[in-house]
């Protein structure tokens, strides 16, 4: 199992490569998910999730779509957006795919991965799925 930490990643970046990898056959787990970021303004991005909530359906609220608020499982949305979800490999990738907030005490202790390509640039402005999470209600 590859143990990929999450923190000073760039969200869409990270995603992209661990779908690649989970379509390829391996088990990945994240962690820290807390801390990935998301590159632009905070008033631009804080907008762009707040109107995604606004979503509902009107004929019926309870029936979705839902929305989720914590830092990995808006980690793990973003992931299943990039694998074929419709097709049975798809399935099966997101199946492999675990993310954590923070280190769970099974992976205490080993190795964790980085992503160079998937890493924030210097000087890039971004906000963290943690504080996006805990602006928009999130509780973890």
């Amino acid at each position: 199992m590859l143990v990929v930490d999450g923190s000073g990643h760039v969200l869409g970046r990270l995603a992209s490569v661990v779908a690649k990898r989970l379509l390829e056959g391996d088990r990945i787990a994240i962690v820290n998910a807390e801390e990935v970021v998301i590159t632009g303004k905070k008033p631009s991005i804080l907008a762009t999730y707040q109107a995604w909530f606004r979503t509902r359906n009107l004929a019926n609220p309870r029936k979705g779509p839902f929305h989720y608020r914590r830092p990995d499982d808006l980690v793990r949305l973003t992931i299943r957006g990039m694998l074929p979800k419709h097709r049975e490999k798809g399935r099966k990738a997101y199946r492999r795919l675990r993310v954590y907030v923070g280190i769970p005490p099974e992976l205490e202790g080993r190795e964790l991965t980085r992503i160079p390509e998937a890493e924030v640039k210097p000087g890039t402005r971004f906000i963290k799925v943690g504080e996006l999470s805990k602006l928009l209600g999130g509780k973890f």
